[in-house]
């Protein structure tokens, strides 16, 4: 120990003399010392030097502390992964449940922990230095995403609701409400390709030149009238008078008070001069006594809390300094890519195409020796000659062959004789699998995945050692073998062809009418596939450029820049009493923090990643019901932002006017759908969608024509496939004027968004005051503030806080805190969202598909529905 601090001590001598004698030097006061001087010299480099080696071992300690830290974070999640595939992937299946209950706890038993994981790799993933590793985490956390989504839509189907509370789930794993919070992945951003960044600044500088020109446009348009002027001269003019009028009147005060004070004797002055000091500074010890009982009692946060203290502000560094080292370790690792790839095409790619030759003409003659003929080569869509590398025999490849077409031919017979033979069991037994098989969970497209990845971490990263690898740079040897692996399929690609035509040719000189017969049938049966797939879209624009499209769909306003707001600025507080309410058969309404939750589920997490959007449960459309302010435009903006996604808007206010006719209207929706999957991923916002749906249209708005997108629109939506990453958003805040049963039709998610409750108001107080410059002092009663605003929006919130806090008022804040009394009088003149608006909304809810099945489950219609049935059935037997 004493070592210790002698090292500490020195090192800070060291230092204080190193600061001045740098000081001195720059202002000339010494000279630097010159090379001759060997024992000052000598002594002043010895001691630089320790300072920078210690500095480098604690920046190296640092490094290794963060890579064991992340590391070990990743363990973590992994061995919890693999205790969840144990319970999901039995030796035995499990039984179907029966109680509904009992499911339901059990999909969110798994729906938390998987959570829990994904925050874990999340965070992994974000920060972690090693490229290969990062790759193996990115698996892993794409298929974490893919099942978290699966259980909430296995959430959705099982309990008829949006909106779920798992208040006890969160008790008995000791977890905090805001464990619950689902986490954005950052690489949604970070990690953008080339491309999509082009596309990006491209799109950006058409913005540019279409506000550059519009402006232009708007200052040569405008002209004053000479009213307008002289009103605009005539405020300024009042204004000035009444400033002066204001000064003159309190230097009138001010002269009457001065004439009729009273002379006073020191004496009396004295004595009142100390009453007012002591008066002041007993208030100020009073307060101060209050303020340290209150921080005492944990009433109040201390305030050397709020700001942030020295360790968090080195951990931010840390990991501004950690995500720098990624960076290049990334760039690092995709040039030598490109360098062993080179490497490895030079010094083995011959010889691979070379062997691989040789085994596929191998095959052909064991082929013909077994059968006479020359095999048929395996098609592309199947593998190529990735079958013939297979560990089977050629007799057996050739029975698999003649097997799959052979089924090819007789799959439609077979198709109808199953749906028939289908029909009459479950007309027979419909009845007995609603008793017998109870309630299942439906097959996973991500637990396979999981458990080849969960696999593969423990077979080969959990057991690696890499003491010698320090810095966490990529493995040489491991590059060489996936590069390896992709180099060998680029050759396949390629020996295929060639072989093929070898192949043709070796048929035509040695079996030349099999030959023939077998090229004619093969022909025959590539028209028949190709006649079963559905015609092809037409490309209206095939001749134009991507930048002409959007530079037109700019010009046009359907293509817009999103504003820059994030999901986490949807402020709201967790719904503490939905478990509760739910218990007691009460239907609670959702909080604002679920709605920014399940639209994280249902839009965010889909739209980020590739390989989420193409296996996880297809959404196209959703809408969001709710009155107007609670903040719908503000979560379309908020998704684009999270995702990258271009915002293009096709609102029927918006559209109004522009490419008239039908063929006008295909035009405009083949270019936005067009341009939306080009610059995936995107997002298609249709503002007061129930217009498109009207019962009936209102005399005023007859000449938008607010319904010409009624009939296209729903055709484009069934294009969208699993590749596309496009999601078309529609809102709304009248939903009672619309057409329940197309607009149900056209959107699988409705998320019904209500007026914020008294936790979100306080929360929403709090940080807009902040947000808009005020301090929340002890005079601010927000709790009292928050009952007040019963009902009203946080659009009517934020209008009251601009008129309120103004940059003057800003400034008097320090002499006169704001207090809640101020907002009371501005909030008065908005009108609120009335209970009965809610409740109608509520009772519209209730006619969607989901509230209806809702409504029956909550009532006990649903297990009487089968019952109907075989009365219906046996009744029309008599």
């Amino acid at each position: 120990m004493a070592s210790r601090y002698d090292v500490g001590s020195n090192l800070a001598v060291f230092s204080i003399r190193y600061f001045l004698v740098s000081v001195a030097m720059a202002q000339g006061t010494l000279n630097r010392p010159r090379v001759k001087s060997s024992t000052a010299s000598q002594n002043f480099e010895k001691n630089n030097n320790l300072v920078f080696s210690l500095e480098a071992k604690t920046c190296r300690k640092d490094c290794s502390h963060s890579c064991r830290t992340y590391n070990q974070m990743w363990t973590d999640a992994m061995a919890e992964l693999s205790h969840l595939l144990t319970e999901e992937i039995p030796t035995e299946p499990l039984l179907p449940e029966r109680d509904r209950v009992v499911f339901f706890q059990r999909v969110a038993m798994l729906y938390v922990r998987y959570l829990q994981i994904l925050r874990q790799l999340e965070t992994a993933y974000d920060l972690m230095v090693h490229p290969q590793k990062r790759r193996a985490v990115r698996l892993v956390l794409d298929a974490v995403m893919g099942r978290v989504l699966e259980l909430k839509n296995e959430m959705v189907e099982k309990e008829y609701s949006e909106y779920h509370y798992m208040d006890d789930i969160v008790y008995d794993l000791k977890l905090m409400p805001a464990d619950l919070e689902i986490p954005i992945p950052h690489f949604f951003l970070n990690e953008r390709s080339e491309e999509v960044q082009e596309r990006k600044t491209m799109l950006a500088d058409i913005l540019k030149m279409v506000e550059i020109t519009e402006s232009s446009e708007l200052l040569l348009s405008k002209a004053m009238n000479p009213e307008e002027a002289i009103k605009i001269i005539q405020v300024a003019e009042r204004a000035r008078q009444g400033r002066l009028r204001a000064k003159l009147n309190e230097r009138s005060i001010h002269w009457n008070k001065m004439s009729r004070a009273k002379k006073l004797s020191p004496e009396v002055a004295a004595t009142c001069i100390q009453k007012v000091w002591r008066g002041y500074v007993q208030r100020k010890r009073t307060k101060i006594a209050r303020e340290e009982e209150m921080i005492f009692l944990g009433m109040t946060m201390d305030p050397k809390y709020l700001t942030p203290c020295p360790a968090e502000v080195t951990a931010d560094a840390t990991v501004v300094a950690t995500r720098l080292k990624r960076d290049a370790h990334e760039d690092l690792f995709q040039r030598s890519a490109v360098t062993v790839t080179k490497e490895l095409r030079e010094m083995e790619g011959r010889d691979m195409s070379e062997t691989k030759k040789e085994q596929i003409r191998q095959w052909f003659f064991e082929c013909r020796n077994r059968t006479g003929v020359f095999p048929d080569y395996p098609d592309e869509e199947d593998g190529g000659s990735a079958l013939i590398f297979a560990e089977k025999d050629p007799q057996q490849l050739m029975e698999e062959i003649i097997a799959k077409e052979a089924e090819n031919a007789n799959s439609k017979p077979k198709e109808k004789e199953d749906k028939k033979a289908k029909g009459k069991k479950n007309k027979s037994n419909d009845e007995k699998e609603g008793e017998e098989a109870g309630l299942k969970m439906l097959p996973s497209a991500f637990l396979s995945d999981l458990d080849v990845e969960q696999k593969t971490f423990r077979d080969f990263w959990q057991s690696r050692n890499e003491s010698a690898n320090f810095n966490q740079r990529h493995d040489v040897e491991l590059l060489k073998e996936e590069m390896r692996k992709a180099l060998e399929a680029e050759i396949r690609v390629k020996v295929d062809e060639e072989m093929r035509q070898e192949l043709a040719e070796w048929k035509l000189s040695i079996d030349n009418d099999k030959g023939s017969k077998t090229k004619a049938n093969a022909k025959k049966k590539k028209g028949s596939k190709s006649g079963k797939k559905k015609k092809k879209e037409k490309d209206l624009t095939a001749d134009r450029t991507l930048e002409s499209l959007c530079k037109e769909l700019v010009e046009q306003g359907l293509l817009k820049q999103a504003n820059n707001v994030r999901m986490q600025d949807y402020l709201g507080d967790y719904n503490y009493l939905g478990t509760t309410l739910r218990q007691n058969d009460i239907e609670p309404m959702p909080s604002l923090s679920d709605v920014r939750q399940v639209l994280t589920l249902f839009a965010v997490l889909p739209l980020g990643s590739q390989a989420v959007h193409e296996k996880a449960p297809l959404i196209k459309a959703i809408l969001l019901a709710g009155p107007a302010g609670v903040g719908k435009k503000m979560l379309v903006h908020a998704v684009c932002q999270e995702t990258g996604a271009n915002l293009f808007d096709l609102s029927p206010l918006n559209t109004a006017g522009k490419y008239p006719g039908k063929s006008g209207l295909a035009m405009m929706l083949h270019m936005v759908f067009k341009v939306a999957r080009l610059l995936q991923p995107s997002v298609i916002w249709i503002e007061d969608t129930e217009k498109m749906f009207y019962k009936k249209v209102p005399k005023e708005e007859k000449e938008l024509d607010p319904k010409r997108l009624k009939k296209d629109l729903p055709k484009c939506l069934k294009l969208i496939k699993g590749e596309d990453r496009v999601l078309i958003i529609g809102t709304t805040k009248d939903p009672l004027s619309a057409d329940i049963k197309p607009l149900c039709k056209m959107y699988s998610k409705i998320i019904l968004i209500p007026r914020p409750d008294y936790g979100s108001r306080c929360i929403l107080w709090k940080q807009l005051i902040k947000n808009h410059g005020g301090e929340v002092t002890e005079a601010l009663d927000l709790s009292s503030l928050a009952k007040v605003s019963d009902g009203y929006t946080p659009g009517h919130m934020v209008r009251v806080i601009q008129s309120v806090i103004t940059k003057r008022r800003v400034l008097q804040q320090e002499k006169r805190p704001i207090t809640a009394a101020e907002f009371v009088v501005p909030l008065a003149k908005f009108d609120p969202v009335f209970q009965e608006e809610e409740e109608a909304l509520k009772n519209w809810y209730g006619k969607t598909p989901l509230g209806k099945k809702r409504i029956k489950a909550a009532t006990g219609k649903e297990d009487e529905a089968p019952a109907k049935g075989k009365n219906a059935k046996k009744k029309g037997k008599k």
